[in-house]
């Protein structure tokens, strides 16, 4: 882990309200895929929460750039987000975090709430990128259709790799899309949806109230050291 400098790129709308922020430091850090990092408004003073906060990385390791991917708000994080401009330099601090994709784990799962899709963005491209043969089921959940962050990415990356199996689910509205389910990721949708859970090792990320619940469902098919959680707080 390592505080450093990185200029900052550009930016790409993922929905109404999520963007990514991309930078490019002078060396960049390696890091594997699912990890974190924090973005340091304030170096004074580290505790700031308002002005620090930790971020998952959302492109691959293979990428020439880092890559963050925030809701933005009305806060004054996003406030300093919105304001940057190409060359601007931020102290990032990182990598961070252990809920992560090892080449060795020939079949995984997703359980994803929301913005928790940034850490599996940098997994599934990642396997894409290394042309790994990894057998890759995701269950993504949103409110509604619009909401699905990179669903451009994922549904190109499906269409690439006969090993990568994409279910979404929206929990307010009935989908538009035929290939939208209706619900929460619940136990039924799991055993439906990924049958051989069990033999996979399975990630959630998501808010807190979301992990909690995926891995209550998940306790009822999957060994409890197969299951890797990670809270996002305050994003």
């Amino acid at each position: 882990m390592s505080l450093f400098k990185a200029k900052f790129k550009e930016r790409v709308k993922r929905t109404g309200t999520v963007e990514s922020f991309r930078f490019i430091p002078a060396e960049k850090p390696g890091f594997v895929p699912g990890q974190f990092l924090q973005v340091i408004f304030d170096p004074v003073n580290p505790g700031n929460q308002l002005l620090n906060k930790y971020l998952s990385l959302s492109a691959s390791p293979e990428r020439d750039y880092l890559e963050f991917t925030k809701r933005l708000s009305d806060s004054d994080f996003s406030g300093r987000l919105k304001a940057l401009q190409p060359g601007d330099e931020v102290w990032l601090k990182g990598p961070l975090g252990n809920c992560v994709f090892r080449e060795e784990q020939s079949k995984i799962g997703f359980l994803i709430g929301g913005i928790g899709i940034t850490p599996v963005i940098s997994i599934v491209e990642y396997i894409t990128d290394r042309k790994l043969k990894t057998d890759v089921v995701l269950l993504y959940s949103n409110r509604v259709e619009e909401e699905i962050a990179f669903k451009p990415e994922i549904d190109r990356w499906r269409e690439e790799n006969p090993n990568l199996k994409v279910f979404y689910t929206l929990t307010d509205c009935q989908p538009k899309d035929s290939e939208c389910l209706y619900g929460f990721i619940d136990e039924n949708v799991l055993t439906t949806r990924m049958p051989d859970a069990r033999d996979r090792t399975i990630f959630i990320f998501g808010p807190p109230g979301m992990v909690k619940a995926m891995f209550e469902v998940c306790l009822k098919n999957v060994p409890k050291e197969q299951i890797k959680t990670e809270n996002f707080l305050g994003y």
